[in-house]
């Protein structure tokens, strides 16, 4: 079933100080094809694979990663892990006393099994303010529930649609003032609500600078199967690599040889069942004989590519939201751009699996590997606070406008504004 991403909503979230909104929806315009896909009914709308967005060092653009990743982090731990009191893991824009006072806010509409959502929630560092969801099931709009908090009366007030059924009063019960009832209601079985919890934690995937480890990956690697596709990815990415190796290594040698006994087999329960590998790759020498490495002994680049191929290839097999700060982190352009197009090409993705990113590469800044309506960029305005708009609203010339050069030229702004700096070196002054 369709599994997707259309629109994000964010407010006062660290240095985006008003509501920006990122999309993913497709606007006119027949350039590739390829790279936007078209919703059956009753959703009637047409997505876009990947996005790109660009922006000066301290713009924003890592905030914008980072409120997606928080979204998703209290949607899947807040019942589970909160303790009243708890505080939450939001920080306000701090440049300004009304935005310091004020809520958070979030919203997504996203596709989940098929069916188009709505969902929201704002929240301060000491309670969930307000929460809503709407459900589109047959493209009309469902107000399944709605929780908003009475500041006069210091309790919140409830509203629930007769699309929404259960345990309606339990679940409103149980749910604490730093939880959501979303989540809350999920852990209490709540059937109809699974498909958007299940949308956060199993669809939604959101990295920082560093990628993810090559724990992934190298779990793929102990099927046949699946380390022959982990093995395409590399070499399509001309990689030397012929074979992986997985070695398993003892737990025992990670401790130091001093630790307590005692603490050793606490810390050993704890880790039952768990396996630790050190991962190997296999290159052919001048006679065609096998060299094996480690891991760690390979480029900055290589090991970024390897932990990048368990996620890749499983985005693309099952249709995930792939959210990644700063792609283009030790990796060359020619490899950010096949990393792209794996996602752009309706081949190599067949189940419609998006990919949204910011990064510093400008040389895939280019209408041969984007539409005009995937590439975005943020902003530092004078008040030091974050702004996310479109390529599109300053109307480029399909085919014809170079968007490289406009950009580095300033045409598009989010750009650093770097000053001539000359050093006064030397003791004497000269």
């Amino acid at each position: 079933m369709f599994k997707m991403l259309i629109e994000m909503f964010v407010e006062n979230f660290r240095s985006i100080k008003e509501r920006q909104s990122f999309s993913l929806t497709k606007e006119a315009g027949g350039e590739l094809e390829g790279n936007a896909f078209q919703l059956d009914t009753p959703n009637n709308v047409s997505l876009l694979r990947s996005a790109a967005i660009y922006g000066a060092n301290a713009a924003g653009k890592s905030n914008f990663i980072r409120a997606i990743d928080t979204m998703k982090t209290i949607v899947r731990d807040s019942a589970k892990e909160s303790q009243r009191g708890d505080k939450l893991p939001v920080t306000p824009f701090r440049l300004s006393r009304e935005s310091l006072e004020a809520a958070t806010e979030f919203e997504i509409l996203f596709v989940a099994e098929g069916v188009k959502y709505q969902y929201g929630f704002s929240l301060t560092n000491n309670q969930i303010m307000d929460e809503w969801l709407f459900a589109f099931p047959k493209g009309r709009p469902q107000r399944w529930f709605i929780r908003a908090y009475d500041k006069e009366k210091e309790e919140y007030v409830w509203d629930f649609s007769s699309f929404f059924q259960g345990k309606k009063q339990l679940w409103k019960e149980s749910t604490k003032a730093n939880s959501l009832f979303l989540s809350t209601a999920v852990m209490l079985n709540s059937e109809q609500l699974k498909p958007i919890y299940d949308w956060f934690n199993d669809t939604l995937k959101v990295t920082g600078i560093g990628g993810w480890g090559p724990g992934f990956t190298a779990e793929l690697c102990k099927s046949e199967e699946d380390k022959k596709e982990v093995l395409t990815f590399l070499k399509s990415a001309d990689l030397d690599i012929s074979d992986i190796s997985l070695e398993p290594k003892k737990i025992e040698s990670f401790f130091p040889d001093d630790i307590p006994v005692d603490l050793k087999q606490r810390l050993l329960s704890g880790l039952d069942g768990k396996e630790i590998v050190d991962i190997k790759t296999v290159h052919k020498d001048a006679e065609g004989n096998d060299v094996v490495f480690d891991l760690d002994d390979e480029s900055d680049g290589t090991k970024k590519l390897f932990s990048f191929a368990g996620p890749w290839l499983d985005s693309l097999k099952h249709g995930k939201v792939l959210v990644i700060d700063e792609l283009h982190d030790s990796l060359h352009p020619n490899m950010v751009k096949f990393l792209v197009k794996l996602f752009n090409n309706e081949k190599t993705n067949p189940k419609n699996a998006q990919l949204v990113f910011t990064t510093h590469e400008t040389s895939i800044l280019d209408q041969l590997v984007f539409r005009r309506d995937q590439i975005w960029f943020c902003n530092k305005e004078k008040d030091q606070s974050t702004t996310l708009y479109p390529l599109t609203d300053f109307s480029p010339r399909k085919g014809v406008d170079n968007l490289e050069k406009a950009y580095l030229a300033g045409r598009y702004g989010a750009l650093p504004l770097v000053s001539n700096l000359e050093y006064l070196g030397g003791g004497n002054g000269q």
